[in-house]
């Protein structure tokens, strides 16, 4: 098979998550030779490209310059896109400004198609991933206009802060370039910060209706929503991913993950292998162990999970109609299926609070999404439960206290009430 010298990354939104064989094949090699977080890196490049899909103009944007970059990064340097620095970006842009030849097409082609032998979609060996001019058919000098530079660098950007609030690196390259760039003047590429904007996690209110709307829903539809309930629970309780949760490749979530530590009796919850590479058990309230056991009825099982059970955690509804789980009813929801749930459970929420008029908190909640739980339960831990800094960063899986402290949050108003009454003279008045 005839492929392209770049090998295309992530296909249209239709197909990102069903996976590529070519592809799949061309990241184990790079995993195994070149970098060795390349997969992951993939999964989370997938994930946020799948959030673009209702703008296909801006999902073709980010796709292309995404892939563009990883090529860089594991082919060229052979470099984790976390070990990236600012100095990095600049070689990333000289080598963008200067392309080698043979990637620079000039006119446009899927990069994908359709391989009627082998039934199934590749690479188009026609796609490249720079594209020049031609003038009366003539070649042009390749050039990169800034305002193409900047798009770039802003794609890059945003890409890192989805990576940063996934906790899977600590610093944003493109932005820190940007803003030692001779574009810096530009507002339009600076991030804005606002010491009031908490935008990663749901306020309380916010949090109450999506609660409240979900468990009207398992009480009125259970067999479609006491699923959902626990959930949404599980996730918030134990500051889980998606993928934790979801079944993808090498990974099926199952009830034997709730373990009891026989000595002590406190039970918690075990992810085997989170995105980060990492293990973890997480301590778990007994509000949710009381959920996990109203879940469990409802399934029809023992209360507790028995050692060894490995019945699915969130078992479909409806069999699956493609995949590994074809035809398959009692198997776990994949990522899409997850995301698509909560999201629903989401707009409802949204749709009551501005109903009740909370118009702007619905407007916000309508920008989260479901990875956005896990930062609610991190910071509503923190800031209204007030559980030890260090309890947090276990559970959460941080590698740093200085990550969990990110999420301490005060507003101007609670600011303001703990400064109003402080003294200037702590000692007068005694003896007085």
């Amino acid at each position: 098979m005839q492929l392209p010298p770049v090998i295309p990354l992530f296909d249209s939104f239709e197909f990102i998550q069903v996976g590529n064989s070519v592809v799949n094949q061309y990241i184990t090699q790079i995993s195994m030779k070149k970098v060795a977080d390349a997969g992951l890196v993939i999964e989370h490049a997938s994930d946020w490209l799948f959030e673009q899909k209702h703008n296909e103009n801006n999902y073709k944007a980010y796709r292309s310059e995404l892939t563009t970059f990883l090529h860089w990064c594991f082919d060229v340097v052979s470099m984790s896109p976390i070990e990236v620095t600012r100095k990095d970006m600049n070689h990333y842009v000289d080598y963008c400004q200067a392309p080698p030849i043979a990637l620079i097409g000039y006119f446009n082609v899927p990069q994908f198609k359709l391989d009627k032998m082998r039934d199934e979609r590749v690479p188009n060996p026609q796609w490249r991933p720079f594209v020049g001019k031609k003038r009366l058919g003539q070649i042009q000098p390749y050039a990169l206009s800034d305002n193409a530079l900047k798009t770039k660098m802003a794609i890059l950007s945003s890409f890192y802060s989805y990576l940063t609030s996934e906790e899977y690196c600590e610093r944003n390259p493109a932005q820190i370039w940007l803003n030692h760039s001779r574009f810096a003047a530009n507002r339009q590429y600076q991030r804005q910060h606002h010491e009031d904007d908490n935008s990663l996690a749901f306020t309380e209110l916010q949090w109450s209706y999506i609660m409240a709307t979900v468990t009207a829903l398992a009480e009125t539809s259970p067999e479609l929503h006491q699923r959902s309930l626990f959930l949404i629970s599980l996730i918030y309780c134990c500051y889980l991913r998606i993928s934790d949760v979801s079944a993808r490749a090498g990974y099926s979530p199952v009830m034997d993950q709730f373990k009891r530590n026989q000595q002590t009796g406190i039970w918690s919850f075990h992810i085997p292998l989170s995105k980060g590479g990492k293990r973890r058990s997480v301590a778990i309230s007994k509000a949710l162990l009381d959920a996990l056991v109203k879940y469990r009825q409802f399934l029809g099982l023992t209360d507790y999970p028995r050692p060894n059970e490995n019945h699915p955690l969130f078992v479909r509804h409806k069999a699956a109609g493609r995949g590994r789980d074809v035809g398959i009813l009692n198997a776990n929801l994949g990522i899409r299926q997850v995301r698509d749930e909560i999201q629903s459970i989401i707009n409802l929420a949204a749709e009551s609070i501005e109903a009740d008029g909370f118009a702007q908190d619905a407007a916000q909640m309508r920008k989260l999404t479901a990875h956005n739980i896990r930062h609610t339960g991190i910071t509503h831990d923190i800031n209204i439960n007030r559980r030890p800094l260090s309890h947090v960063q276990a559970d959460a899986g941080h590698e740093s206290i200085d990550t969990t402290s990110q999420y301490l949050h005060t507003s101007q108003i609670e600011r303001h009430e703990s400064a109003f009454n402080k003294p200037i003279d702590h000692l007068k008045g005694i003896g007085d």
